[in-house]
């Protein structure tokens, strides 16, 4: 019932941002030929037909989004209704200038769709933040309420609460809430089936009694109500799982792996090729110059600073930076010992490659060359991953897929030094975040914000 709402719910919303968002369109292009066409340069003569049907495109392509949200779509924060409506519109407005683009359209007013494209961003903000509310208030009001039973372990009534809050939007109306643990509960919950008709069960965990789990199922078909489980297998493993189906049986795993998809393999290394292409042909060169002469006034020595790193599967690489430090004879503990702030080993400008993470950008050949990738883990020197292999149980899960040159930690500001082991397990929970949950839309995101860290360094760059 619940999943099923809440799919229809979203449907629904986005069927009707799609009328009125490219309704709009027509009626904006009306009132710009009628009243406003010595502003902006639009007349009859121009055809705007087809990009009304990019608007139309655009927005079923970004149709998408809107489960990206979940249950949380009659909940949206103003920031997060901003983020869809950008996202939605990028969309359109790349479906639609890569038409004009292609056909060398001249006919059409480039403000006119940028200021459509405008306006139209801020109505997909207030219709995110208005339309799922009134919707679930329409179709799952008063009227269509379900009573909903709960079922758990002594304690779990805080939790059942919170659970049940963020989809009362869906119908579900508190009803009580039962303790398993005796023989006796079966009836309890069997009378109360009947005393309260209820509609929904909800199942907080799997009871350890098999014959009790049968009577409780048994007690619901007798009844004719819907039962939802929830599987504490999570709570009972101390780890997060996800859900998978293959051929007919039902696993759960450690981790979802959306980089285990040839399709998706290929569009991350599109992406990187995309970027880290032109960065080694145009921008690599000349900052090898500059590097190369503030190097022969400060610091003599070679220009690269290449060690082993691991990469995917733990296969060993030559990761390239430009040296910061000044050179030294080989020594292992010094090898192990991180750069700290106001480290002696670094030069003065290899202090400010360093903050500006300037750097990291001969790694772009090993993007290049496919031994690392724009976004991933960040590598640490093998000996450091040997020590924080002990320290973080799932330390090595990173090696799961390709390191990056950033990474969701990074973007986040958990650059440099690791000095407690609260900023280990965190940044290790990042990476395991980001291997789990990886799109295109994520990849970019993290890059943007690597990119304004070179001209704002967080306090952690040193």
């Amino acid at each position: 019932m619940l999943l099923n709402r809440n799919r229809g719910l979203t449907n629904l919303h986005g069927a009707l941002v799609l009328l009125l968002i490219a309704g709009f369109y027509w009626l904006y292009a009306e009132t710009i030929i009628t009243w406003f066409s010595h502003v902006i340069r639009l007349t009859r003569e121009a055809n705007p037909l087809p990009y009304f049907l990019c608007v139309v495109v655009g927005l079923m392509l970004g149709w998408g989004q809107l489960t990206t949200v979940g249950s949380r779509l009659t909940r949206l924060s103003g920031a997060d209704a901003a983020g869809l409506a950008t996202r939605q519109i990028l969309i359109v407005a790349l479906v639609s200038f890569g038409l004009m683009f292609a056909t060398q359209d001249r006919s059409i007013s480039r403000l006119f769709l940028g200021s459509y494209l405008a306006l139209a961003w801020l109505g997909l903000i207030v219709l995110h933040l208005t339309l799922p509310r009134w919707l679930a208030r329409r179709f799952f009001g008063r009227g269509d309420s379900v009573p909903a039973l709960f079922v758990g372990r002594a304690g779990a009534e805080k939790e059942a609460d919170e659970w049940l809050h963020q989809r009362l939007h869906l119908g579900l109306n508190h009803s009580g809430y039962v303790t398993l643990g005796a023989n006796e509960s079966v009836e309890t919950f069997a009378a109360l089936l009947a005393e309260k008709n209820i509609g929904q069960v909800v199942l907080m965990e799997l009871p350890g009694d098999l014959a009790q789990a049968r009577a409780i199922v048994e007690a619901c078909q007798a009844r004719g109500c819907r039962l939802l489980l929830h599987h504490d297998i999570e709570e009972r493993l101390g780890h997060p799982v996800a859900s998978i189906e293959e051929d007919s049986h039902h696993f759960f795993t450690l981790h979802d792996e959306p980089l285990e998809e040839p399709l998706n393999r290929a569009v991350k290394r599109l992406f990187d090729l995309a970027i880290a292409l032109p960065i080694v042909l145009i921008i690599l060169p000349p900052l090898c110059l500059v590097v190369w002469l503030m190097q022969r006034m400060q610091s003599t020595g070679p220009l690269f600073h290449i060690r082993p790193r691991s990469g995917e599967r733990r296969e060993p690489f030559p990761m390239v930076k430009f040296r910061t430090m000044h050179l030294a004879p080989p020594d292992e503990t010094a090898e192990r010992k991180q750069a700290g702030r106001d480290d002696a080993r670094v030069y003065p400008f290899g202090h400010f490659l360093r903050r500006h993470s300037l750097d990291e950008f001969p790694q772009f050949w090993n993007v290049l060359v496919g031994e690392m990738s724009i976004v991933g883990p960040r590598p640490v020197m093998p000996l450091l991953d040997e020590e924080f292999e002990r320290q973080a149980r799932a330390y090595r899960t990173r090696h799961l897929i390709r390191p990056g040159i950033t990474g969701l930690a990074q973007s986040r500001g958990f650059r440099g030094e690791i000095t407690t082991p609260e900023q280990l397990h965190e940044r290790v929970r990042l990476d395991l975040y980001y291997l789990g949950h990886w799109s295109l839309w994520l990849d970019i995101q993290i890059a943007g914000r690597t990119l304004l860290q070179i001209f704002r360094p967080p306090p952690s760059a040193y």
